[in-house]
């Protein structure tokens, strides 16, 4: 492939989606409405696990082909942000996954309930910069651009990874907020993640990042603030806490909210002319709470959907 690409979106499906193009010979431009670090993505957990994502038949192959590129990227954590930690899904059992969780290398049931496993952690700031700089050596760029129609972007290859600005610029109605919020502390000595589902608007995890224990979180539907709310804060601490009594007392560094673009028929992946027929446009959208987990995956469909 040869030729110009703007892929508008600077979130983790956005950059991903580029360098996949950038590697494939085109001149890849992301437009990007947000600051370093103001993106959705920036704010994630971001452990490996297909999430609040739909449709089940196409994400397994989206899920694996990521965490091949994942388990690669984990031999040099500092650059890329990944690091292969270990860790338990509670009140789990795998014979209720899909196939694709066979191929999981060692995930293995436990006799007291939930599965134990060795998965992709992602500290989203360091990986996100490592993309944006893995774009500019291939010769793109990232351009801070707020988009009011998708017919702006006049190249012959357009890619839609906007999240849920998608719900007015395509326009998608389908497209909804799930809003997630998170405590960063100080980790007293913890090592090893932790999931649970609690209810359909509470979970209960601890991530392990570097300088910091990203303690969570949230689920909650059609719910479009993105500042803290103190009250949900403590809860979130407590639940860890019933887990990691140590977590109770840990000092805290900060709090983060994020939005999941959540599209109610899943992501929404497919080709269609660009406005007024001057090229292709590829909509990329929709990915929910594991953007992270397939993003490799979509990058690399998208990548082959251009290349016919």
């Amino acid at each position: 492939m040869t030729g110009d690409a703007i892929v508008v979106g600077g979130g983790v499906i956005g950059l991903t989606t580029a360098v996949a193009l950038a590697g494939r010979g085109l001149r890849v431009r992301v437009w990007t409405r947000d600051a370093p670090g103001g993106a959705t993505s920036a704010v994630a957990g971001a452990l490996w696990w297909p999430y609040r994502i739909e449709p089940a038949e196409r994400v397994g192959s989206w899920g694996l082909a990521s965490l091949r590129v994942y388990e690669r990227l984990a031999a040099d954590p500092g650059a890329t942000g990944v690091r292969m930690v270990a860790g338990v899904h509670a009140d789990t059992d795998l014979g209720s996954l899909g196939a694709w969780a066979g191929e999981v290398p060692g995930m293995r049931q436990l006799a007291s309930g939930g599965l134990a496993a060795r998965l992709p952690l992602v500290d989203m700031p360091v990986h996100l910069a490592w993309l944006r700089s893995r774009l500019e050596a291939a010769g793109g760029a990232v351009e801070r651009r707020t988009v009011s129609s998708l017919a702006e972007a006049a190249a012959p290859v357009v890619v839609n990874c906007t999240g849920l600005g998608a719900r007015d610029l395509v326009p998608d109605p389908g497209v909804r907020p799930v809003r997630g919020q998170l405590v960063l502390v100080e980790n007293p000595g913890v090592e090893e993640w932790y999931t649970a589902a609690d209810s359909s608007a509470a979970t209960t995890y601890f991530f392990p990042q570097p300088g910091r224990l990203v303690l969570g979180g949230t689920a909650e539907e059609d719910d479009w603030r993105t500042g803290p709310d103190a009250g949900t804060a403590a809860a979130i601490v407590a639940r860890c806490a019933r887990i990691r009594p140590e977590i109770g007392g840990a000092r805290v560094l900060g709090h983060r909210v994020g939005l999941r673009p959540v599209r109610r028929d899943g992501v929404r992946l497919a080709a269609e002319p660009s406005p007024g027929g001057r090229g292709v446009l590829v909509h990329n959208y929709g990915h929910g709470g594991a953007g992270v987990t397939v993003a490799w995956g979509c990058a690399e469909e998208v990548a082959g959907v251009v290349a016919g």
